[in-house]
């Protein structure tokens, strides 16, 4: 705190005590060391005396006596840098006078007055106030380092931005280049901004000062050397994971369970094996180590490591396809480990855990009811006033699943408000900030797509690509289609099914081989395209994609009505009750296709009804037609709209309402100008 704002502060408590306190520290700063000692010895006198002015149990005298004990401590070196230090501190605050003094004699004193006093005693510290302009304290800076990593933790959004923050960091380094926590504050502040180059640095530096203080040694005895080095190769392998450098983190891996054998330490041992997992799971599945290292923890008392793991299998067996009442059953074990040991952490990840596989399945209702679960959730761990709680990555998981519920059902500007607090709460520079930049630019594309508005989805199409090259390329290439550049789109689709099925991506591989069919109906290749959804189908069962599966159907129940199987197509929906999935649990979107579908199966199958059942399967069609639009408008989907306006048209015009004939023929007119056809035939997609 400079000086004239420490007197300030004082002359608000204790006018008179202001003036004793300036005096006192000009006689020592303008004086001789010699001052600065009588100080301190007059500090000792105050305790003596039958009456002494101080009591030694009291709050001010704890503080005085700590105050003394520290500086008899100090060599002779010390008190002479102390003595520097506060002369420069004196000298400075002397200057700062000078130049307000020369100003005053510009401008109105009063106001300039009431200026100084509104800015140093109203306004909050400001960032370049909490820097450390000077050598801090141990415990300043222990202060600020464990206050700093706390905000990080907690909320990001109130600790001081990365540059500043290393700033600072750097500056407590000059003064200590071997503060160990220090280097690992760095380390923490590099991985926000994606850093491999200085976090490798920081977090080398940080095991090595470890080592060279013996602060490991002093708590571990004999092995507190050892120990710091496998768990430095364990961490180094983490972050080399953590950027994709497989082939650096295993080595590092190697060398930290080489370490850990010879010194006989499980409980490294037990991370190592967890690591070895991540890493060997990037070459092929295996659930033998997961299971192994699940066991091992329970069995040494891990429960945090048993709990990942076991979370980690529930992820594995879910992209495996194992039924969902299994994959609960697991969590629920894990989730009471999670309340027996109060590990807040691990219950908001399996409650995302759980949030993420009913999206997997389809099942958006039991998602909403866990995202809302976890947001009603308080934290178990206590933070500061004014910190936002839960500001971790499970949160913006659920909030992004949230934003995309919401959009789905056509809520889009609920989807708006839930973006925002997620842009509020996980800032553009923070590290969870890539998640909730993929949900807003997949939001804002299928919004386009709906709109007819194919060349602001076109320019969406590099952001998603640079968050997910995946979901991109999909993208790009669901544009190409929707322009009628039929070759282009299935080369890039052609290209994105191969990659997909070598890494095993199956949900886009069946939302890939489903585009693919939807090119050949548009190329009136129905027959081409059935072979191509009979492997969705097949794909989708066998991992237990229930959602996909139900799409899949109405889109062969589509190409049986295209090839005039009727009746086949109105099995597909009634059989295997394709409908009902996407009615409960399916985008607006989606239920609008179905439910045109269905209106689209009833006309083709009345061709063969008595005139009397004719009309009434007609009129029934209609309805659906209603309903059907009601879906496209909520999602603005116009393309969609006129299709079924042109079909309502028809039928109209076939049961003889002229009336109602020429409304949908207007409709269909106007948004027919709007977005013309492209010379593709009128309903001849599902989608």
């Amino acid at each position: 705190m400079p000086l004239s704002r420490l007197r300030k502060a004082i002359e608000e408590s204790c006018p008179h005590l202001a003036s004793s306190v300036h005096i006192r520290l000009k006689l020592m700063a303008e004086g001789e060391l010699k001052d600065m000692e009588q100080f301190f010895d007059d500090l000792s006198d105050s305790f003596t005396g039958t009456e002494p002015e101080v009591h030694k149990t009291s709050v001010v005298g704890l503080f005085l006596r700590h105050m003394i004990l520290a500086y008899n401590k100090l060599s002779f070196s010390q008190v002479y840098k102390l003595y520097t230090a506060l002369q420069q501190y004196f000298q400075n605050d002397e200057e700062k006078n000078g130049i307000d003094e020369s100003d005053m004699e510009l401008t109105n004193t009063e106001e300039l007055e009431g200026k100084m006093e509104k800015e140093e005693l109203d306004v909050p510290l400001r960032e370049e106030e909490i820097s450390c302009s000077g050598p801090l304290s141990q415990k300043q800076a222990e202060y600020f380092l464990s206050q700093q990593a706390s905000l990080l933790k907690n909320d990001e959004t109130k600790a001081l931005i990365p540059a500043s923050l290393q700033k600072e960091l750097n500056n407590l380094l000059k003064f200590n280049p071997d503060f160990a926590e220090a280097h690992y504050l760095s380390y923490l502040n590099s991985l926000r901004v994606q850093d491999v180059f200085s976090s490798t640095h920081s977090l080398l530096h940080y095991f090595d000062r470890l080592i060279l203080t013996g602060a490991e040694s002093k708590s571990n005895g004999d092995e507190g050397y050892g120990r710091s080095l496998r768990y430095a190769a364990l961490n180094l392998a983490a972050l080399h994971c953590r950027f994709g450098h497989y082939q650096q983190a295993e080595l590092a891996l190697q060398e930290a369970i080489r370490i850990a054998q010879e010194s006989n330490d499980h409980v490294c041992l037990q991370h190592c094996l967890s690591w070895l997992y991540i890493l060997e799971q990037k070459i092929f599945d295996s659930c033998v180590l997961l299971e192994h290292s699940v066991n091992k923890s329970l069995h040494f008392g891990l429960p945090y490591l048993a709990s990942l793991g076991i979370q980690s299998l529930v992820q594995q067996r879910a992209f495996a396809g194992k039924a969902a009442n299994k994959l609960m059953d697991a969590l629920k074990d894990s989730d009471l480990l999670h309340w027996k040991h109060s590990l807040s952490e691990l219950i908001d990840i399996s409650i995302a855990q759980k949030t993420a596989i009913w999206r997997l399945y389809g099942r958006s209702t039991m998602a909403l009811q866990q995202a809302q679960t976890l947001l009603s959730m308080n934290s178990l761990e206590a933070v500061n006033v004014g910190v936002q709680q839960n500001n971790t990555e499970s949160f913006a998981v659920v909030l992004c699943h949230l934003a995309e519920l919401h959009a789905e059902q056509g809520y889009f500007a609920a989807a708006s408000e839930i973006l925002k607090h997620l842009k509020e709460r996980f800032p553009p520079n923070s590290q969870h900030a890539q998640l909730w930049m993929l949900f807003d630019q997949k939001i804002q594309f299928e919004r386009a797509m709906n709109d007819g508005r194919y060349h602001i989805a076109d320019s969406l199409v590099a952001g998603i690509t640079a968050l997910n090259s995946i979901e991109g390329v999909y993208r790009k290439a669901i544009v190409l289609k929707a322009q009628n550049q039929m070759s282009e789109a299935h080369k890039l689709l052609q290209k994105l099914l191969i990659h997909c099925q070598k890494i095993k991506n199956t949900e886009m591989v069946i939302s890939v081989l489903l585009s693919i069919a939807e090119l050949y109906w548009r190329s009136s290749c129905h027959t081409i395209a059935l072979p191509v959804l009979l492997q969705a189908l097949a794909l989708s069962r066998e991992y237990s994609l229930q959602y996909l599966a139900s799409e899949t159907v109405l889109n062969l129940a589509f190409s049986q009505v295209c090839l005039i199987c009727v009746f086949t197509g109105l099995k597909y929906l009634s059989f295997n009750m394709a409908i009902e999935p996407v009615l409960a649990h399916g985008a607006v979107l989606d239920k609008g296709c179905a439910m045109f579908l269905v209106a689209k199966c009833q006309v083709a199958s009345a061709a063969s009804y008595t005139p009397q059942k004719r009309i009434e399967a007609l009129e029934s069609a209609i309805l659906n037609l209603n309903e059907a639009k009601t879906y496209f408008a909520k999602v603005d989907c116009k393309e969609q709209l006129r299709d079924v306006l042109y079909f309502q048209a028809r039928l109209f015009h076939t049961l003889g309402k002229t009336q109602e004939r020429n409304k949908c023929a207007m409709l269909f007119r106007q948004l027919h100008q709007e977005l013309p056809a492209h010379g593709v035939p009128l309903i001849n997609a599902f989608k």
